[in-house]
């Protein structure tokens, strides 16, 4: 049964400035820990991975898998399909990227995923895995967008 799940999380930064984060996948080892490799199979026309290969520890496994990614804008959107996967039958996910009601400087990031593991779980397990993987997915996406938007602030270098 595919599991779906979504979460939010508002980021100090600009949607352009998540954006850029989100699809510089070749640097998803440097601060997702449960990624271990990333590899841009195929660029779209724009130059955004279209293609990109994943290695990851997941429930201590080592799973590897392929997404293909397509990219909208009004607001920013980066979604992703599973064309194959050794340890999952369904992936599909979409980061949207929208500029905070309350704050302009701000994003709000809006995660959803659906997903099937090939290997039989309970119900209460995938719930507690997808909850475990969306919060830390977020929350490291959060802390790298700020620390490079830090980086990149006037006086630094």
């Amino acid at each position: 049964m595919i599991e779906f799940s979504t979460r939010q999380i508002l980021v100090n930064a600009s949607p352009a400035d998540c954006f850029d984060v989100v699809i510089d996948f070749e640097r998803y080892p440097q601060w997702a820990p449960d990624i271990k490799e990333a590899r841009v199979l195929r660029r779209d026309d724009n130059g955004h991975g279209g293609l990109v290969a994943f290695r990851a520890a997941a429930m201590g496994r080592s799973v590897t898998y392929t997404l293909k990614y397509f990219y909208g804008s009004n607001p920013l959107r980066v979604a992703w399909r599973l064309v194959k996967g050794d340890q999952v039958r369904h992936i599909d996910g979409e980061y949207e990227l929208a500029p905070s009601s309350d704050d302009g400087g701000k994003t709000l990031i809006t995660y959803s995923i659906a997903a099937e593991p090939a290997v039989p779980l309970p119900g209460f397990v995938k719930r507690r895995a997808a909850s475990r993987i969306m919060q830390t997915a977020l929350d490291q996406l959060r802390r790298r967008v700020e620390s490079v938007v830090a980086g990149k602030a006037p006086g630094r270098g």
